[in-house]
């Protein structure tokens, strides 16, 4: 799965990179520890248009009552995606990117201590993940809201997770965002080999109010 992650890009060095309009509610970057139900950057595409603007991490299903009314899902499994009632919809129409510069995942030491770990590129500053969302509606209350593709982990990542983000390469955002045709299912793969590195981060992350460039520093 993915939990947390940080994005460290400007807002508009990440208009510039996806080709997309920046919107007025962007979240303030740095963020080293992006949490669920926090607002994230999202890039959609809308009649060729493509706009980076703010989602709620926290897909909410349209038959909740209230944001709280059911799981939080940050996270949806490919192999699943398609079947599921509350992604299938969004799957098919509503997929959209989320850059980030890095997530966490986290192994257990010897005495059950969860131990972090910050995975990034290997080359380059900036991973875009791929998302899928929905708009929630209830009694006057609109949220746009997302969740992140999660695939099983191949090669060196199952050394940390048996889950990973699906990570979209640039050639490949047209098609995720549908506006590169069909077959966006053959893109929902872990990432190639020697794509990722990570390293242990001082356990100071394992707090969701823990802030600061320090917490992807390697210990």
């Amino acid at each position: 799965m993915c939990g947390r992650y940080a994005i460290t890009l400007a807002k508009e060095a990440m208009a510039q990179i996806f080709e997309a309009v920046p919107g007025n509610d962007l979240p303030e970057v740095p963020n080293f520890n992006v949490c669920p139900t926090n607002a994230v950057h999202t890039v959609r595409s809308s009649d060729g248009t493509r706009s980076l603007s703010a989602m709620r991490w926290g897909f909410i299903p349209h038959w909740y009552k209230t944001p709280g009314d059911g799981p939080l899902l940050i996270n949806a499994r490919a192999e699943t995606i398609a079947e599921k009632p509350a992604f299938r919809a969004a799957c098919r129409e509503r997929r959209c990117l989320i850059p980030a510069s890095g997530f966490y995942e986290w192994t257990k030491g010897e005495d059950d201590t969860r131990l972090p770990w910050y995975i990034q590129p290997a080359e380059g500053d900036m991973l875009a993940f791929a998302g899928i969302w929905q708009d929630w509606e209830r009694d006057g209350e609109m949220l746009r809201t997302c969740a992140i593709v999660t695939t099983a982990a191949a090669g060196e990542m199952t050394q940390i997770h048996h889950r990973v983000p699906v990570i979209l390469a640039a050639p490949d955002w047209a098609l995720w965002l549908g506006e590169g045709g069909r077959g966006a299912a053959t893109l929902m793969q872990p990432a190639p080999e020697g794509k990722l590195r990570f390293h242990r981060v001082d356990r100071e992350v394992n707090s969701n109010r823990a802030s600061g460039p320090q917490l992807i520093q390697p210990i």
